[in-house]
Parts: C-alpha cells; structure tokens; sequence
C-alpha cells in the first residue's frame, strides 16, 4: 500500500468544508513561485472540476516562465483587478491557502482576507505556521505543497493518477521546490507521486524546457552581471553574497521571477555553505537565503530578517537601504560560525 502522510481526519473534515461551501477562493503567497501557482492551479482545477465555483487568487504578477499552465488565464490578480479580487475574496464561502504560513505573505490582499470570516483550510510546507485556519495540514518534510496537494487531490478523487491539467500543475510545483530534484526530494514519497503524474500522460521534456529554457535575453544579462560585478565570497565563514540596486535591476528591465534561482548559484562554489541574495524594494531589502547540510538559513533569516523558511531554503526582508543590509549582514555573520562545516 503506497505511503501517505495526509491524516484520514483531515481529508475527511477537508471534504465536509469543501461540500458545504459553493464559493471558495484559493489563495497562494506574493511574489509567487511555481509550488505556490502549480499547487494553486491543481486544486482550482478539481474543484471546479467537481461543480464548485472556485477563484484563485495571486496577490500579484506571477513569473513569465510559468504562463503557459494550464488555466492560468483563469487566475485573478490581485495587483491589477482589485476590486473583481476584493469581490471574489468577501462572497467566499470557504477560504483555501497554498504554500505560505504568514499572512503578511498576502501582499495587499491581506486586510480583504483577514476581513472575510469563513472557515480556512491550510496546506503548507513551511515551519510554524502562524497564519489563521480551521484545520491545516502542515508537513515541512515535504519536498513541496504540490507533494502535499497531490495528496489531498487524490484522497478527495479516489485516484492516484489524475487527469493530465492537474498532473503538469503538480509536477511543475515539485520540479521548481526541488531544483529539478537537486534538493529537498530525498523521500521515496516524493518520487512515487512524480511516477504517478508520469502515469497521467504529462510532457515531463516539454515541462522542464518551458520552466528552464523561456527566460528574456536581459534576465541572463542580469544574471551575468550579478555573478561577475556583484558577488562578494567571504571564505572565512563558508559564505558568498551577491547585491543589487533597485537602479540595477531597472537597468536590466527586470521582471517578475527574474531573480529566481540567482541565489543558488554561489553554492556551486567550492567550500561555500551559505549563499545570500539582496534585492533592492521601495523603502526595504528583499533577503533569499540557501544553505548546504546543516547551516540553518531559516534560523538567520527568522532572528534576524523577520523571515523564515526551511533549513536550506529561507527568506525575508530588512527596513533599510541595501547599503544597510549588507553591513549588518557581515555584522551578524559570525555569530553563526558554530554552523559552520570544520
């Protein structure tokens, strides 16, 4: 019998709310990433799929590298339909949240979510969830929230292979949280789901290539530029960082998921651990963090940049100008030394 880490009780509790609301609204984080829009789409796609008037919301503009999934022309934005978006949010009979556990996460859409009091269900795979729900299923083991969509999707449907939409929706999130699985995909649960959507019929060749090979010719610019002008490596606490100016980013007309990925690359470095990277915002600094082995990125950017995340994969942001950022970045970057590989 194949493992499954998803509780009898919560599907069962999940599959009343789900019965007894007609609206519901899917709601994933700003800023968002294949897991957040891959596990977002899947479940808008069985919902409605099983009669449901289902919406599902992004705070904001989503990466040009993920525009070709399915059904994401049915996606409302917040940032550029407000008010459709407030609309949708307030005649909400169920409220579902993917992949965040803030939320501040939320973007400007929070105080419209916070304002509609129907009953939440949450699935995340982030530590600590701190955000308001009614039952949550929150497994930081996962691999990704599309893992853990997968999951729910099959126990509601009584199948283990879905329909091919919601396969390339899931297989896309897990692909993306894994780094085509270089990372956090080391549980055999992980490569059973991925055998099931194969099973589904998806293009996994074509996937990858529309999610790797679709970028503008200024994001590999951007990307150059960063490594070549912008990289600083300080050997002496197994840690490299690279920084960029609003004006820089401006320069390389940089857009939505521009960024992604930039911040793994200075872990390809041999004897670098940590691997930080700065971005310039109106009026604060974005933080990524990721880590080799045993350096919790998350504990620094939850003590130390109102953030969080997994052990190798974390994030947050800094009030002040990147100049600042960086300065107290190296100032409390020995106080981690003890995490550091001897």
């Amino acid at each position: 019998m194949e493992t499954r880490y998803i509780s009898k009780e919560f599907v069962e509790s999940a599959r009343k709310m789900i019965s007894d609301a007609n609206n519901i609204a899917i709601v994933a984080h700003k800023n968002p990433d294949g897991d957040a829009i891959g596990s977002g789409l899947a479940l808008y796609i069985y919902l409605t799929s099983i009669g449901k008037n289902a919406t599902f919301i992004l705070p904001d503009l989503m990466p040009n590298n993920l525009k070709w999934l399915p059904n994401v022309d049915k996606i409302v934005t917040y940032k550029t339909t407000q008010a459709e978006a407030d609309a949708i949010i307030a005649a909400a009979e169920l409220v579902i949240m993917a992949d965040f556990n803030n939320s501040n996460r939320l973007g400007d859409s929070q105080k419209s979510f916070d304002a509609n009091p129907a009953p939440r269900i949450l699935i995340d795979h982030h530590p600590f969830p701190e955000v308001r729900f009614d039952i949550a299923y929150s497994r930081p083991e996962a691999s990704s929230t599309a893992e853990m969509m997968y999951e729910l999707i099959s126990e509601l449907s009584g199948a283990n292979v879905p329909n091919p939409d919601i396969a390339t929706c899931l297989f896309t999130g897990i692909l993306t949280d894994t780094g085509c699985f270089n990372y956090s995909s080391s549980n055999p649960i992980t490569f059973t789901i991925t055998a099931h959507l194969l099973e589904a019929g998806i293009n996994k060749d074509q996937i990858i290539d529309n999610v790797m090979n679709h970028f503008s010719e200024t994001r590999l610019r951007l990307l150059g530029f960063g490594l070549f002008k912008k990289m600083k490596v300080l050997p002496e606490f197994q840690t490299a960082y690279i920084w960029l100016t609003k004006k820089e980013l401006e320069n390389f007309n940089n857009q939505q998921g521009d960024t992604e990925g930039l911040v793994n690359y200075p872990l390809t470095i041999d004897g670098i651990n940590f691997s930080a990277l700065f971005t310039e915002k109106d009026g604060l600094t974005k933080c990524s963090f990721r880590s080799r082995g045993s350096f919790p990125a998350n504990k620094v950017a939850a003590e130390r940049f109102s953030g969080g995340g997994h052990l190798n994969a974390a994030g947050g942001e800094f009030h002040k100008t990147i100049g600042k950022t960086i300065y107290y970045f190296e100032k409390v970057l020995p106080e981690y030394a003890q995490y550091l590989e001897k």
